[in-house]
């Protein structure tokens, strides 16, 4: 039975869709453009959402939760409202941004709306493991294999059996990096496995809560006592699930965008270091302020090809890269 539409007040100019669900934040939302408008399907809150993007509000559906039957509208709105962090103006922090960076400022033009999800810890902490070393596409079917293989049924629509992300218990049963080497995982599945049982046996969903009340740097320290998890990936998690607003995460593709347009005296570096890394992060924390990796998010999403490619044909990429 299809489930009724509602309707969140909110700007295109204030949440754009497609910036944000489409670039390299979560892993669990598809584009659906089969029917005669662009839909958004994908998981949070142990829930199937359906989106719509309009110019002033955004429809939505939701699906899986028959048995909670004292949400409703205004309990939806709030689910969204703090998924996409909108309690951030973030109009304000685009002028503040534009006005330290002209290449914020370029970019802004067409990337405007992008916000920072907040996620769930659990599922983003796995996700990025998934992520090292990998594209998109492959990181997205191992996330699916996860929730498929320990997850909870969340509903069936339209022949598609859509399950939610498994708890870090689901994730210590016996077998698991058996499993996951036989279906793709390569050496993730030691790191998913080990993750998982290091979680449960330092308190479980009490440590992951512990994390929360940590300030930046502590966070950072303790997530990186996970296998699989290093600088980048924890100031990911910090970012998208701590709400550590400051956090950079540097990857190669980072890398290049600062040395290019901030940084070209380590443009000749070989590999990414400690001291690089840090140095990057700084960078942008003292351009951006106390929301760096917001504004770093943007400008990663500008520098992605497939997004350049879908630019207006009066638009620019926000440099030139070089010819090899």
């Amino acid at each position: 039975m299809a489930s009724k539409w509602y309707n969140l007040a909110v700007k295109k100019t204030d949440l754009q869709l497609l910036g944000t669900l489409n670039g390299g934040q979560s892993f669990r939302w598809k584009l659906d453009n089969s029917g005669n408008k662009e839909q958004w399907i994908g998981i949070f809150d142990h829930k199937l959402w359906i989106l719509e993007q309009e110019n002033d509000a955004i429809k939505y559906q939701v699906y899986g939760d028959e048995e909670n039957v004292n949400e409703n509208e205004k309990e939806y709105s709030k689910l969204l409202k703090n998924y996409f962090n909108l309690d951030i103006n973030l109009q304000e922090y685009y002028k503040q941004w534009s006005d330290a960076d002209p290449y914020f400022k370029k970019a802004s033009k067409q990337f405007y709306g992008i916000r920072i999800l907040k996620q769930d810890i659990t599922e983003n902490i796995f996700s990025f493991i998934c992520s090292s070393n990998n594209n998109i596409s492959r990181i997205t079917s191992m996330i699916e294999k996860l929730a498929t293989f320990y997850g909870n049924k969340i509903c069936t629509l339209n022949d598609t059996t859509y399950y939610s992300f498994p708890t870090i218990n689901n994730l210590c049963v016996e077998n698991v990096e058996k499993k996951l080497s036989e279906n793709g995982f390569g050496y993730r599945a030691k790191y998913i496995s080990k993750t998982a049982k290091f979680i449960n046996e330092n308190g479980g969903d009490l440590w992951l809560e512990k994390l929360k009340e940590m300030k930046y740097m502590d966070a950072r320290k303790n997530l990186m006592n996970l296998s699989g998890v290093g600088p980048k990936v924890a100031d990911c998690i910090c970012l998208m699930s701590l709400g550590h607003l400051e956090a950079v995460p540097v990857d190669t593709h980072v890398y290049q965008i600062a040395t290019r347009l901030y940084l070209p005296k380590l443009g000749n570096k070989k590999t990414v270091t400690e001291k690089v890394y840090q140095e990057i992060g700084e960078c942008f924390r003292n351009m951006y302020g106390p929301l760096a990796g917001w504004a770093h998010t943007i400008l990663f999403c500008a520098d992605l090809k497939k997004f350049q490619q879908n630019q207006d044909e009066n638009s620019e990429p926000i440099t030139k890269r070089k010819k090899k």
